[in-house]
């Protein structure tokens, strides 16, 4: 063999290992992915924040029907609950007026005036307790009763006393 050969083997070799090594290294940082610069960095953080923006709007905007709706719906339960005390509130008054009623219909009777007779009224239901100086009184005190406006029915009680 040529001894010059020999001496350029050795470095043919070496250099064929450094150059398939830089190329090895050169296709494997292909590979790699690059460092965002500070352009694409600022991007994604705008794009992070529209969309925060825009979940948040979602959710404030789900938030206000949500509120809105609960709103109309107290409303309505205040609306209900007045008038049912409206309606409780005129069911006492109409009692209280139908108690009056009777009670100065009994006054303006001569035989039922001297005596004391007890009116009550609930739900138009006219209970009389007392005395009642004889059996035409009593019925009379039950005809006034029954000629109020507003009265469903009469529970007479009232004694007859033999006075």
């Amino acid at each position: 063999m040529n001894p010059k050969n020999l001496i350029d083997r050795p470095t043919h070799r070496v250099a064929s290992i450094l150059a398939v090594s830089a190329l090895a290294l050169g296709l494997a940082a292909c590979n790699k992915t690059e460092e965002p610069t500070v352009g694409q960095r600022l991007d994604s953080a705008v794009e992070k924040t529209e969309q925060a923006a825009a979940d948040a709007r979602v959710k404030a905007e789900g938030a206000m029907q949500n509120a809105e709706t609960k709103m109309e719906q107290g409303a309505a339960n205040a609306e209900a609950t007045a008038k049912q005390a409206a309606n409780s509130a005129k069911g006492v008054i109409d009692d209280a007026t139908i108690t009056a009623q009777v009670s100065a219909g009994l006054a303006k009777d001569p035989d039922l005036s001297a005596v004391k007779i007890n009116v009550d009224t609930v739900n138009g239901k006219v209970t009389l307790n007392g005395p009642a100086p004889s059996t035409v009184a009593r019925d009379r005190a039950e005809t006034i009763a029954k000629g109020v406006s507003g009265v469903t029915s009469v529970n007479n009680q009232l004694v007859v006393t033999a006075g």
